[in-house]
């Protein structure tokens, strides 16, 4: 079509008209830049880290969980356990009232009545070690207040001061732990009271 002055109009023509439309990629607004290396890089890194500190929580709660669940295996009868100690005392009070020459000139009937309260006391701690609970006698070991109580002092000038020399009271282990402690005399020491002959210890004159 031409104008009166002489000119083409393509303004009828739309396809004429209209400019080109380029499409452009659509950018989600947390994601980086096209083409940004480093950045993909550093998210990769924080996704890792985030994962390993997931998979290392995940680990310590397994090994809690196992101990917790060994916990309860091992100590779960401790109340228990501490009842059922009454019973070996009270049995092996009974072996202790019968001195051993009553025992071999004891009759029939008694020597009978006596193995009953022997065989007793080992099938009641045989029953306690199966269940993890062992008893300790400490007699001749240094004395540890960890593992025993100390009820008096011996004087024993033949043994190093600190040396257990008596056990009132046995003690028991429940696992790794102290169930009941022993309840032990303690030596002196032969050196203490040798000591002051030998002039290391100021006397009081001096």
């Amino acid at each position: 079509m031409t104008d009166p002055n002489g000119q083409n109009d393509n303004s009828a023509d739309p396809e004429q008209a209209a400019e080109p439309v380029v499409s452009k990629p659509y950018i989600m607004p947390d994601d980086p830049e096209p083409g940004s290396a480093e950045a993909l890089a550093k998210e990769a890194a924080e996704w890792r880290d985030k994962m390993l500190r997931t998979l290392a929580e995940m680990e310590n709660l397994r090994k809690r969980t196992a101990k917790e669940v060994s916990d309860a295996r091992s100590y779960g009868i401790t109340g228990f356990a501490r009842d059922v100690l009454d019973i070996a005392d009270n049995l092996q009070r009974a072996l202790d009232a019968v001195p051993v020459e009553t025992r071999e000139l004891a009759d029939p009937m008694l020597k009978t009545l006596i193995e009953g309260v022997v065989l007793t006391e080992r099938s009641l701690l045989n029953a306690l070690e199966k269940n993890g609970v062992k008893k300790f006698d400490p007699t001749g070991e240094k004395f540890n207040p960890n593992f025993q109580q100390a009820m008096y002092e011996v004087p024993d000038p033949s043994v190093p001061a600190g040396t257990v020399v008596q056990v009132v009271q046995a003690g028991y282990m429940i696992g790794e732990r102290v169930l009941r402690p022993a309840l032990v005399g303690v030596s002196k020491g032969g050196a203490k009271t040798a000591a002051p002959a030998n002039g290391n210890e100021p006397n009081g004159g001096a």
